[in-house]
């Protein structure tokens, strides 16, 4: 298949590597970071869009995904497919999708989970919106690049399965930090600590499978210095992102909404940016008031 890839970042660029391993015709753009081995490099997004079957994105906001969807769908061909990996607000998912669709082409927002980890070895999830017809097309480069797509529903369901993830994500991961915390000025040993839990009701993701006390569970960025990983500031972005789609949903999240400020006061006044998301442990530990 005919690759058009726009976005050769952290995760883009091992997403594209993976294909291009595959045996599929990879061509890519980045303004700033150099195509991975296997993929060749387009001088603009415009020039990775001509002729591809399918053109993937992985970019920062909805706002350069807006942009660079404009260049792209004028050099798409017809029937092809635009699919769009990055997290974004859902109402940039939906208007992409409405303009490809006007351009004669098809488009599935597809978000990811799994990190730069899961993007390397090939098994992140994709939750995806758009029409059967587009998920078929693509289906096969999603199992290349990822172990599991769920089809969520039509554009901008799969970024508003994504933006609910994270908030989950992000909810417990403070309370899995919160929890090691108090557990250290009980004097309770964090081995003992995560033996109980991890088996326990307290049980979750954060704890079981990327467990923020360095030496204790499964390998995670905690044992490399909290070296993302998943890094603050990305996890901050996706809670302001469930912030403003529960604004415009009126749903009632404080939860999702405390999150938000304990992350943004870390990114913005402790030195989380460029830190794990899981450094909220040690930021904790250290007993750093939080905003009221």
């Amino acid at each position: 298949m005919k690759i058009g890839f726009i976005g050769l970042g952290n995760m883009g660029a091992p997403m594209a590597a993976n294909l291009a391993r595959a045996g599929h015709e990879v061509r890519g753009f980045d303004t700033a970071a150099p195509a991975p081995e296997g993929v060749t490099a387009a001088a603009s997004a415009a020039e990775a869009a001509r002729n591809a079957d399918v053109v993937i994105t992985m970019l920062p906001n909805g706002q350069i995904l807006r942009a660079v969807a404009d260049q792209a769908i004028a050099a798409m061909m017809p029937g092809a497919v635009l699919c769009d990996c990055s997290t974004v607000d859902v109402a940039s998912a939906r208007a992409v999708a409405d303009q490809a669709r006007g351009a004669g082409l098809a488009a599935l927002d597809a978000p990811v989970s799994g990190g730069i980890g899961g993007a390397q070895a090939g098994t992140l999830t994709f939750m995806v919106g758009g029409d059967d017809a587009a998920f078929a097309t693509v289906a096969p480069l999603f199992q290349v690049m990822g172990q599991k797509a769920v089809h969520c529903g039509e554009a901008g369901a799969g970024q508003a399965a994504k933006i609910c993830n994270n908030m989950i994500l992000g909810v417990t991961m403070i309370a899995t930090c919160e929890a090691f915390a108090l557990a250290d000025k009980l004097g309770l040993d964090r081995q003992k600590m995560f033996d109980v839990v991890s088996t326990s009701s307290g049980a979750s993701w954060s704890i079981n499978s990327y467990c923020p006390a360095p030496g204790v569970g499964p390998a995670s960025p905690a044992d490399n210095g909290y070296r993302p990983g998943f890094a603050s500031e990305l996890m901050l972005k996706d809670l302001r992102l469930s912030q403003d789609a529960a604004e415009s949903a009126d749903a009632d999240t404080p939860m999702g909404a405390a999150a938000t400020r304990l992350y943004a006061d870390f990114v913005e006044n402790h030195g989380g940016r460029g830190q794990d998301f899981s450094a909220m442990l040690p930021h904790f530990a250290a007993r750093h008031r939080q905003p009221g």
